[in-house]
């Protein structure tokens, strides 16, 4: 695999040729409590950062995040040390849950958010209109998603498309149903070889099943809807980078 497949363009190219000489580039594809999963396209290796980034770090927003590009020097083919973060193009950010007023990367250096809602009773236009402003403030590209097209009725999805394009302008919309495969043709074709992609939307919306299909994998665990509800479980809870089939 090469860095190109895990989305390395010109841009951080050229940065990391201004770096001192001894370093490898590598791309943050799992963060566990400020423990690191970086991969330089050949293999992953459990990183950690250097005392000197820990202790010069501002804020959270200093330390490295899912997508992060980063210089590393690498040990015994499994460890590495993180010595430095290559600069963003794109970040989605939060409230820290923990530290108020701190702010918090969720990933970085994302060119494109699908926006995932079940088109069921759970549908909330405005909820949507939320997501897409964490976009534009983040410098990433929405595409909406529908997922569970299968739950609903022709008219009820006409309805809701018909609302979306009412309000939302100028934003690919994808109805899609995990079930069927219904509508996964066309979203397969708006994912590009070498650009990264992150799932924004609610607990149970079909976001893990959706990127079981779009990987050709198990990746994520996944909970049978709920009963009771009429949704999905709450399942996934951590952060990963995911390369798929086609890249």
């Amino acid at each position: 695999m090469a860095l190109s497949d895990l989305g390395l363009t010109k841009q951080q190219k050229d940065h990391f040729r201004n770096e001192p000489a001894g370093f490898s580039l590598g791309r943050v594809t799992q963060e566990h409590r400020e423990r690191y999963v970086v991969s330089d396209g050949e293999r992953e290796y459990d990183a950690e950062i250097t005392g000197n980034l820990r202790f010069s770090a501002v804020s959270r927003e200093d330390f490295p995040a899912v997508g992060d590009w980063v210089t590393m020097k690498t040990y015994d083919g499994e460890l590495a040390i993180i010595h430095s973060i290559l600069p963003r193009f794109s970040s989605i950010i939060r409230q820290d849950p923990g530290k108020q007023g701190e702010i918090q990367v969720i990933a970085a250096n994302i060119d494109y958010a699908f926006l995932v809602q079940a088109a069921g009773r759970d549908f909330n236009i405005n909820r949507l209109e939320r997501y897409l402003s964490i976009c534009n403030s983040s410098g990433v590209k929405p595409l909406i998603v529908l997922t569970k097209t299968d739950l609903s009725d022709s008219g009820r999805i006409s309805e809701i498309m018909a609302a979306i394009r009412k309000r939302i302008a100028d934003v690919p919309v994808f109805a899609i149903s995990n079930e069927t495969m219904v509508g996964y043709e066309e979203l397969i074709k708006a994912v590009k070889k070498g650009k990264t992609y992150c799932l924004l939307g609610s607990s149970g919306a079909g976001k893990s099943t959706m990127l079981n299909r779009l990987s050709g994998k198990a990746v994520m665990k996944t909970a049978a809807i709920s009963s009771s509800t009429g949704q999905g479980r709450h399942i996934t809870s951590h952060r990963e980078l995911i390369l798929v089939e086609n890249g």
